[in-house]
């Protein structure tokens, strides 16, 4: 009968991404992961058979965890469209390596399909018909809104994760409902 393993692949991952979160993607690899740990490398070699399968799961596991921060809203409509805005230039501001990775360097974003993928699918599909219920306007006109809205709110993210702008949550906050406010045509 082979050896029972000790370190689950939960541990694995959630030590893993711990790292990338502290320390930046570069700093993941099965040596310092192990040491990290305390185990030999050959856990991880079980769980994920080398650093390319461990790089992908880390990469779904990561983007997972990101969605559900950014996505983690309370409203619908405008209100629920500008709180997923600040939820992502939170994450820009309080986990810079998680939004780095997984918004700017291409770990598989889930807007993969361009900006209109984005305010159509999912929980976003119901943000854009409450924009478009809001503002009485098509949900082509709403959608189109979001996207401009979702560009901005990029632009501030990566400005503030790359260190360009040096702003607090709340003053992003500001901004993005001052340009959200103008671009929605709301007094």
């Amino acid at each position: 009968m082979g050896r029972k393993t000790m370190i689950s692949k939960d541990v694995i991952l959630s030590t893993a991404f711990r790292m990338l979160v502290e320390d930046g993607y570069d700093s993941v690899n099965i040596k310092t992961l192990s040491q990290k740990i305390g185990c030999s490398t050959q856990p991880l070699v079980w769980h994920f058979g080398n650093m390319d399968g461990l790089r992908r799961e880390l990469s779904e596991y990561a983007r997972r965890i990101a969605i559900e921060k950014v996505t983690a809203v309370s409203s619908e409509g405008i209100e629920g469209f500008l709180q997923l805005g600040v939820n992502y230039i939170k994450l820009a501001i309080e986990e810079k390596n998680l939004f780095r990775y997984v918004f700017m360097n291409g770990c598989g974003t889930y807007v993969a399909d361009g900006l209109s993928a984005f305010s159509l699918s999912g929980d976003n599909a119901l943000i854009t018909q409450g924009v478009s219920d809001a503002l009485g306007i098509s949900q082509e006109q709403a959608a189109r809104s979001v996207e401009d809205l979702s560009v901005y709110a990029n632009g501030l993210a990566t400005y503030i994760a790359t260190g360009v702008l040096d702003i607090t949550a709340e003053e992003a906050k500001e901004r993005l409902y001052f340009v959200g406010k103008v671009l929605f045509g709301i007094k």
